[in-house]
């Protein structure tokens, strides 16, 4: 995984005035656009689409600053079809207008050319079952809350405590498949979604794929695939959010899966004070 990063990272370079096929590029390196673009955004700390943005912002600068070509002209080089639409996104990486920069040489906020290397220091240990699991019926409360990566999402939070003891021993009642338990998903983002992007966030449990759905929950079918589950325990939310990073920096590059579709689900098992034991669910596929 680390080599075809890289890779896509020379693309980028020679493509920077041009357009990417993603598809097309992971389709070549045996892998999928969505498994590359989330392992681009885990390990680069930014979305695919925001480091090419900002890559084309450092050379356009570079070419205003020259002062050789006019702002529609360098505008259209870097894929935008006006001046208004390139002044835009300029600014939103540089923090100045391009008429300032080409008038007074800054300020520039360069992105450099990323490079990827693996160092698997072992620092957080991995606990991992993989299991296949058919059609699922995820049902419960659901939300749309803001992606937040560190720390307690007090959107989540707030929903969470909304839902009565009433209806969480509802849900209990119904569970009839695994993962058993109350279970908090995610679903619904890009694969590289930034953080503060919204998400749909549901607090429910698992149901075979026959099973009657109350009418007045919210509900969505998961397709059969296996499943990577990572199990965690220790305070919480930062051993759990930890362990998320680290099955992208340490776990994936070092193993034949690849990420597929579908929600990531969070089971837990039990709470002590402050400290939580629970299983991330992500589902998977073999490479190749």
């Amino acid at each position: 995984m680390i080599r075809t990063l890289n890779a896509l990272v020379e693309t980028v370079e020679h493509q920077l005035t041009g357009e990417i096929d993603w598809e097309r590029f992971a389709r070549q390196h045996g892998t999928t656009e969505y498994h590359l673009r989330r392992m681009f955004s885990a390990l680069a700390g930014m979305p695919l689409s925001e480091y090419v943005r900002r890559r084309r912002m450092t050379l356009a600068a570079a070419d205003l600053t020259r002062g050789e070509a006019g702002l529609l002209e360098v505008a259209v080089k870097y894929g935008y079809g006006s001046a208004e639409a390139f002044g835009r996104a300029f600014r939103s990486v540089h923090g100045a207008r391009p008429a300032e920069v080409r008038r007074d040489g800054g300020p520039l906020r360069t992105q450099s050319t990323l490079r990827f290397r693996l160092s698997v220091e072992g620092n957080v240990p991995m606990d991992v079952t993989i299991t296949e699991k058919p059609e699922l019926v995820l049902a419960g409360y659901a939300a749309e809350v803001p992606l937040i990566y560190e720390g307690v999402n007090a959107h989540i939070q707030e929903h969470v405590e909304s839902i009565s003891a009433e209806q969480n021993l509802r849900l209990k009642e119904i569970n009839d498949a695994e993962p058993s338990g109350i279970l908090s998903v995610s679903h619904g983002l890009e694969p590289d979604a930034p953080e503060g992007s919204l998400l749909t966030y549901l607090h429910g449990v698992a149901l075979s794929s026959g099973t009657d759905v109350p009418q007045d929950l919210d509900s969505s079918t998961v397709e059969p695939g296996s499943w990577a589950v990572f199990a965690s325990q220790g305070p919480h939310p930062e051993t759990l959010q930890r362990l998320m990073a680290a099955t992208a920096t340490d776990w994936f590059p070092s193993n034949p899966w690849r990420l597929r579709p579908g929600p990531s689900i969070v089971r837990y098992l039990s709470f002590t004070g402050d400290e939580a034991h629970c299983e991330i669910w992500m589902p998977v596929e073999h490479e190749g």
